[in-house]
């Protein structure tokens, strides 16, 4: 394996390997959007994950995480954020209700490779304005993954994911604080992917580098909180956060 300073060069066989695993994350993913519905917790949608995990032959790359990095080990295989939560959220007792906006972030190991995505979904229908949101979040992921090519640099994926929310011209807010990252042998990697960006800054793309590019929207501030889990991150004026990966 090549490798560049602190960023993993994958070969085209391991990129194969990789996307063992973001078959299986997608397919499990697809699994929990469709189970949630009204009066289903978010615990259970958990637990249908991790029976799924299980099936698949694979690991959860999120079940205790954080050991080690002066966190508490993550208690669950999927974060699921609803309505003012970012990102991070904690699967427990919370009875999902028709319209809630619900983001599922979720990652395996599978063969030694990791996979990592999320999406953002409603229960039912959702409102005008939280489509919104989730399209626009949606469309920015894929703005960025259109940045990626050999010889971009970060900030081109970066400045591409704004400029697509800021041509919404709705009045979102962009999460800096939290990016995506490299992904490969470990879950995280160098470098970090923002959200926000100027074209032709930040680390060259090459050859090999494989990248999660995970955009998270606001309806309103990008300004967010952390709860006394030390996990789960809101909003702090309560709207609405999308989040694709």
């Amino acid at each position: 394996m090549r490798r560049r300073p602190g960023i993993e060069l994958k070969s085209a066989d391991q990129i194969r390997l990789m996307r063992v695993a973001g078959l299986v994350v997608a397919r499990i993913l697809d699994a929990v959007r469709e189970a949630a519905r009204p009066g289903i917790t978010t615990k259970e949608l958990d637990q249908l994950a991790c029976e799924q995990i299980a099936a698949a032959g694979a690991t959860s790359s999120f079940l205790d995480y954080g050991a080690g990095f002066g966190l508490p080990p993550f208690p669950a295989v999927t974060c699921i954020s609803v309505n003012s939560e970012v990102v991070h959220g904690i699967p427990g007792e919370r009875v999902l209700s028709a319209g809630d906006l619900v983001s599922v972030d979720f990652g395996v190991s599978k063969d030694g490779w990791h996979g990592d995505s999320a999406i953002t979904f409603g229960v039912g229908e959702l409102a005008p304005p939280d489509a919104a949101l989730s399209e626009t979040t949606r469309e920015a992921m894929w703005a960025g993954i259109s940045a990626a090519r050999i010889g971009a640099r970060i900030g081109d994926i970066g400045n591409a994911v704004e400029s697509c929310i800021r041509a919404s011209r709705a009045g979102f807010g962009i999460i800096a604080e939290y990016t995506g990252h490299g992904i490969g042998s470990q879950m995280h990697q160098p470098p970090d992917v923002p959200n926000l960006g100027r074209p032709g800054r930040g680390e060259l793309l090459v050859k090999g580098m494989c990248l999660a590019i995970e955009p998270m929207v606001t309806a309103g501030s990008a300004v967010t909180a952390t709860l006394e889990d030390e996990w789960t991150v809101v909003t702090r004026d309560g709207s609405r956060a999308a989040h694709w990966e």
